[in-house]
């Protein structure tokens, strides 16, 4: 007897730019999936969205029956919606810089206990997250080595064109660069939520200029001694890795539930 297929997954995105675009046309040509709504600050941008699938007002999401909200935009809509969205359907916000907010990031959680939904952090490019999550780690440090051109200093008080040579421009717990870097350090509170925390977990930015790649190192020391190493590198689009969009579409596939995947974020 053949199983009946399971019904697609509905999903709401909140952003339509670099990420949020691909991830639209992805969604439509997956089987696996249906596109609940599409919400952007901007109206122009999603001009090319069909207007049933435009969404204007976030307070209007739970009409469109979402199963899964992926946030691609900015933290500020975790912060504004992020309860309001967790009330009927699982929330997955890529800008994970969000949840370095302890009483923000226990009020999520409150509220999807108490109405069955799932507060997913996504892995993006953090890699070995299993193992980091499993371990019992003593000390861990995450580094970004990054062209200036490649970050965003808007919110950090931060002059790039004063950068004239290789210049570390944080040195400190995974908290405090979170607020000053939202858009480039995603993958730092992933790792310090998935490890020793926001203040025990260190975090170093180096801005290098001329470096077209992108470079990540994370070092996991653990109580008895041993040490887990990651290490990668790679090109760069705007403020992410390359391989950003297929790391994130992962995690969306992942947080639905759909088929072969495996059974973390």
């Amino acid at each position: 007897m053949t199983r009946p297929a399971a019904a697609p997954r509905r999903v709401g995105l909140i952003g339509f730019g670099f990420i949020g675009r691909q991830v639209f046309e992805r969604l439509r040509s997956d089987p696996h999936f249906a596109v609940a709504f599409v919400h952007n600050r901007s109206t122009p941008a999603v001009a090319e969205v069909p207007s049933g699938l435009r969404l204007d007002d976030l307070a209007d999401a739970a009409s469109r029956t979402p199963d899964l909200v992926v946030e691609m935009a900015h933290p500020e809509y975790t912060r504004r919606w992020g309860e309001s969205l967790l009330r009927h359907s699982d929330y997955l916000p890529l800008s994970v810089t969000a949840l370095a907010d302890d009483e923000l990031r226990e009020r999520l959680l409150a509220t999807a206990r108490g109405h069955g939904t799932r507060l997913l952090v996504p892995h993006g490019a953090l890699m070995g997250t299993d193992n980091l999550a499993e371990g019992r780690w003593k000390r861990v440090s995450i580094t970004f080595w990054k062209n200036p051109a490649h970050i965003d200093f808007s919110e950090s008080g931060l002059d790039p064109s004063m950068i004239r040579g290789e210049t570390v421009v944080y040195d400190g717990p995974v908290r405090g660069i979170a607020d000053l870097f939202p858009r480039n350090v995603n993958t730092m509170v992933t790792c310090a939520l998935a490890t020793t925390g926001l203040d025990a977990c260190h975090a170093r930015l180096v801005a290098v200029p001329g470096y077209e790649r992108g470079r990540i190192l994370v070092e996991a020391i653990g109580a008895g001694g041993a040490l887990l190493r990651l290490e990668k590198e790679q090109p760069m689009a705007g403020v992410s890795g390359t391989e950003m969009f297929e790391s994130q579409w992962r995690s969306i596939r992942r947080a639905a539930g759909v088929p072969d995947s495996p059974d973390f974020i």
